[in-house]
């Protein structure tokens, strides 16, 4: 279908722009346009779209004839003097199927038309049994996603709350659930701060049969299974010397579990480390950090749950940590269990799979307090390592400029939707070197549920419309509505005590 034709300003038409004066009222920025030229069949992107009339152009004029003669509209042809200009930067050029940079500028006078699908998914190199994200904002055309251009080398999908992260990540785990075996299958384990994601287990959601919630308040770490390194970066406040003092009781306790003795647990531990012949300035802070570990009720003498269990080939394992309130035990959680499927994979003993973090931020952030920082270490060398081994990251979080600039810088894709605080966008802009001006200046208008998708997994930053969910949308938390008017039903008549008053002081 035409739409325009190419017309001759100051700067150009050139080999990077051209502007064309629409002859369609259906154009709009973002939209993608081809045309002819020297090179063969040119694809151009609408940057912009100005509206201009020659009766409009000298307010002075119009300002004086109005106070007069009364309004310009009733007295004077400015309908047939409007006009529509939409300025385009050049994509590149397709000759004999093959896309190149383009060379030379489209001739003044050239007819624009819309894109013709199939050339448009070709360029944006879209795959049939790539992953269904959703659609072009713009187009008819379903944005499927090469896995391995999406996941190998890590997804960062940022916003602000409530644009949507949740949804598209619930959808992009769907698109994994679904694939068949001899399109390469991969695990798939979800750090769930929230509970956003345990609808998937709902007897009524297609996949409750591929998904598996552990329930943060059962899960359990092997004490014999921890190293003395382990237990330094749980407790990074301890010394270089208290730290070689606990590593040689936690040695000989190892040996004894090699010759047969029981499996300690860290009442054991604490114990070992009060007989030992310390100074009491080793002895005790020792004892106060292993006391604070076991406050946690973590540990145990057994792992729950199995870490080899946890990855299966389309499988989808979720821990909800939602009901833990210590950000230090999510952090030891997510640390501990992070590092066996890391070393796990690099020897092969699990299928490739992709580790969906939520709240990103809050487990690799930038600039942490002592102590705060248990998980960065894992999160970043995964970032850094993961690409070589199959294990893939998908960072989400609502504040990208507090997340590991390690990590981020190694995500090669990024899924953004809605942001308006200037410092995440100031930091995105830096991030992520393939965003141009105009389209960061688009985030901040997103709608919920619009994106912009960036990097190794597409040819061209494009902007996308989430598809719809196909599992139940169910997690934990209701309207703040519903909320009150539960609890006015559930107290009706109900005086309250004075422990309950004092619950809310």
């Amino acid at each position: 279908m035409e739409i325009g034709t190419v017309i001759s300003t100051e700067e150009g038409p050139s080999t990077e722009k051209f502007s064309f004066v629409l002859s369609s009222p259906s154009v709009r920025r973002g939209q993608f346009v081809q045309l002819t030229g020297e090179e063969g069949l040119l694809i151009g992107v609408i940057k912009d779209i100005f509206r201009a009339n020659r009766y409009f152009e000298r307010a002075e004029s119009i300002s004086e004839y109005e106070k007069n003669k009364g309004s310009f509209l009733d007295n004077f042809p400015v309908d047939e003097w409007e006009y529509v200009v939409a300025e385009c930067s050049v994509l590149g050029a397709f000759d004999s199927g093959t896309m190149k940079r383009s060379s030379f500028p489209p001739s003044p006078g050239e007819k624009v038309h819309e894109i013709e699908l199939e050339k448009l998914k070709d360029f944006l190199g879209f795959k049939e049994n790539g992953l269904n994200l959703g659609k072009l904002l713009q187009h008819e055309l379903e944005a499927k996603i090469e896995l391995s251009r999406l996941c190998q080398k890590h997804l960062a999908l940022v916003g602000m709350s409530g644009c949507g992260k949740s949804y598209a990540s619930a959808v992009l785990i769907e698109e994994l659930l679904d694939r068949k075996k001899e399109m390469g299958r991969v695990g798939i384990v979800v750090f769930d701060s929230h509970g956003d994601y345990i609808g998937f287990a709902d007897k009524h959601s297609p996949y409750a049969d591929r998904t598996e919630v552990i329930d943060g308040r059962r899960i359990r770490i092997a004490t014999h299974k921890m190293s003395a390194q382990m237990f330094h970066e749980l407790m990074p406040e301890i010394s270089a010397t208290q730290g070689r003092e606990l590593a040689k009781i936690i040695e000989g306790m190892k040996e004894g579990v090699k010759k047969g003795e029981k499996a300690y647990d860290l009442d054991e531990l604490v114990k070992e480390v009060e007989k030992a012949e310390l100074k009491e300035n080793i002895k005790g802070p020792l004892v106060s950090w292993l006391g604070h570990l076991k406050s946690l009720n973590l540990f145990s003498t057994t792992d729950y749950p199995s870490a080899k269990e946890l990855v299966k080939p389309g499988k989808l394992s979720i821990f909800d940590l939602s009901d833990l309130t210590s950000l230090q035990k999510k952090q030891m959680i997510l640390a501990y269990f992070a590092k066996k499927l890391f070393n796990l994979r690099r020897k092969e003993s699990i299928p490739p799979f992709l580790m969906l973090v939520e709240e990103a931020h809050n487990f690799a952030r930038e600039k942490a307090p002592k102590g705060g920082a248990i998980s960065k270490g894992i999160i970043e060398t995964i970032a850094r390592e993961g690409r070589k081994f199959g294990a893939s990251l998908c960072l989400v979080s609502q504040r990208p400029v507090q997340l590991s600039t390690t990590a981020l810088s190694q995500c090669n894709t990024f899924l953004i939707m809605r942001v308006t605080n200037p410092f995440d966008l100031k930091h995105i802009g830096e991030s992520c070197e393939a965003i141009d001006s105009p389209s960061l200046d688009q985030i901040t208008s997103l709608k919920v549920g619009e994106g912009i998708l960036i990097g190794e997994a597409i040819n061209y930053p494009t902007f996308l419309k989430i598809r719809r969910r196909k599992s139940l949308k169910a997690g934990k938390g209701d309207p703040l509505e519903e909320m009150a008017k539960k609890f006015e039903a559930m107290n009706e008549g109900k005086e309250l005590s004075d422990g309950d008053i004092d619950a809310f002081i």
